[in-house]
């Protein structure tokens, strides 16, 4: 029987730890760290969420339904995180004492919901009571004032996304957003949009790396969704790279290379795999005819057109290559809504992210 208390000892606090690590790895470390609390709370969530799913009849309604997957997952966390503590505590205080299961139990509720509707003699006891109420606090504590700083960027991430419609329409299109420069007469001067949106790559990445639940978080109109966004840009600087014929603008090839890099950074958290090093051989979801396609629509909207086609294909291919992949499994993991050269052939890679990987293992 000594043994059994010892060992209950050592499982609450090996459980009272691994806990609050996973409190830890989830909110308060500034980088995306995989955890199994996190990963079961979002993976479990959204097989119900799923269920769900099946009777919807229309985009816009499993865009409702969604909306509320990420912010549902994140109320959940704390109560699992407050759970597995109080059953790591109240393993401690049957493991001291002579107490049943229950009481301990009721103890440690007691302690962690600071209500006090039990109580204890032993000086040690109350010493390991204080410091389980002291941890239900902070637990509750964390999510709260990380909530804030998750909504801000969120609002920040959004704020491009919304601005990108009156550019390249809804849903977002390069083509479009080609065309509409040429005609507003900026076309020959993007310096300051590639810019923007370099910026707006490394600050997606640096908080959807570190807060990865940001990356399902969903916007506020149906049609609008940031992968779709940035895929759209990525799109727009490689066409203007590749075909447009006028002078290089070596902003959009630092806009590509932070974009594409984005993707791969929050993709590679998710657990999907891509060719790091890819070849120009390699095949891409878009094909020549339809980059033909999209040169004849620019053309026909006076754009203007480097001659050398064959060219102009290959250099596209070898930008396009480097986000491909993760551009369009991104779409199947965050359910984006449609949108020409990105989510409207995902199905692509459906097969590899039929269960998504929210919260990838070690």
């Amino acid at each position: 029987m000594v043994a059994l208390k010892i060992v209950s000892v050592l499982a609450g606090i090996y459980l009272i730890c691994f806990t609050i690590l996973s409190a830890l790895r989830t909110f308060v470390v500034p980088r995306g760290l995989p955890d199994p609390i996190a990963r079961f709370v979002f993976q479990n969530l959204r097989r119900i969420f799923n269920i769900r799913l099946r009777y919807a009849k229309s985009y816009i309604v499993k865009d409702k339904v969604m909306a509320f997957y990420a912010p549902s997952a994140l109320v959940l966390l704390p109560i699992i995180w407050l759970t597995l503590v109080t059953i790591g505590f109240a393993s401690i205080y049957w493991g001291l004492g002579s107490r049943s299961w229950f009481d301990a139990y009721k103890l440690s509720g007691s302690a962690i919901t600071t209500l006090g509707f039990s109580s204890t003699d032993s000086i040690l006891e109350n010493a390991i009571v204080f410091t389980e109420a002291t941890i239900g606090l902070i637990l509750v504590a964390i999510l709260i004032s990380y909530l804030p700083t998750m909504y801000a960027a969120w609002s920040e991430r959004e704020m491009a996304v919304t601005k990108l419609d009156v550019r390249a329409g809804t849903p977002a299109s390069a083509i479009v957003l080609l065309q509409r420069s040429y005609r507003i007469g900026s076309l020959d001067d993007m310096t300051a949009f590639w810019y923007e949106w370099e910026n707006w790559f490394t600050s997606v990445e640096e908080t959807h790396t570190s807060l990865p639940a940001l990356s399902l978080y969903r916007s506020t109109v149906p049609e609008y969704n940031w992968v779709i966004a940035a895929g759209t840009v990525l799109d727009s600087a490689a066409l203007a790279n590749a075909a447009i014929d006028l002078p290089h603008d070596p902003q959009a090839d630092l806009c590509l290379r932070a974009g594409y890099l984005m993707l791969r950074r929050i993709a590679s958290f998710f657990g999907i795999k891509y060719d790091e090093f890819p070849s120009i051989e390699d095949p891409i979801s878009i094909s020549k005819k339809e980059f033909n396609e999209a040169l004849d629509d620019l053309a026909a909207a006076g754009v203007p057109i480097k001659p050398d086609r064959e060219k102009a294909w290959l250099d596209f291919k070898g930008w396009r290559i480097n986000y491909d992949t993760v551009l369009l499994s991104m779409c199947n993991i965050v359910m984006a809504p449609y949108a020409p050269w990105s989510s409207d052939r995902s199905h692509l890679h459906r097969q590899s992210t039929r269960t998504p990987i929210f919260f990838r293992s070690e």
